[in-house]
């Protein structure tokens, strides 16, 4: 466990069941408006927040890699995703990189700064930063169903 979950895990909700802990990183976007497919993550064991802080915490299996097929964007989330959250927005996101051309980019924000225009701004440590329909992050399993 890192040191800044374990800073955190006092006062916390935390959960270990897999089908909770999906649910929970569910509940967590909408609660927050964003998109549901933002954390597409497999076999979760644990998922933690502080509501005092706003820290939330998502543990999984494995890390995995994830393509937004809508924007042809591959994206990685570690075995520990972590971000400070409050609405419309993710900061201080640890555990994400975006494939750009043939490098790994950390994402550090992501923000939905005009819930009208439908865009979503993910952001690195070294403020660079690229918007894409928020639609791109919505749940696909449902039209990979059909």
């Amino acid at each position: 466990m890192s040191q800044v979950i374990a800073s955190h895990r006092e006062n916390a909700e935390v959960y270990t069941d897999p089908v909770v802990c999906k649910q929970k990183s569910l509940e967590l976007l909408k609660e927050i408006n964003m998109p549901n497919g933002l954390l597409p993550l497999e076999d979760i064991v644990e998922v933690g927040r502080n509501a005092e802080t706003g820290f939330v915490w998502l543990k999984q299996k494995k890390a995995k890699e994830h393509k937004y097929k809508k924007i042809g964007k591959l994206v990685w989330y570690d075995t520990e995703v972590t971000a400070f959250v409050e609405n419309r927005r993710m900061k201080k996101l640890t555990g994400v990189k975006s494939k750009e051309i043939l490098i790994w980019v950390t994402i550090s924000d992501i923000t939905i700064s005009d819930p009208e225009c439908k865009k979503i701004n993910f952001a690195t440590p070294t403020g660079l930063s690229r918007s894409f329909p928020a639609s791109a992050f919505e749940e696909e399993e449902e039209e990979e169903k059909k």
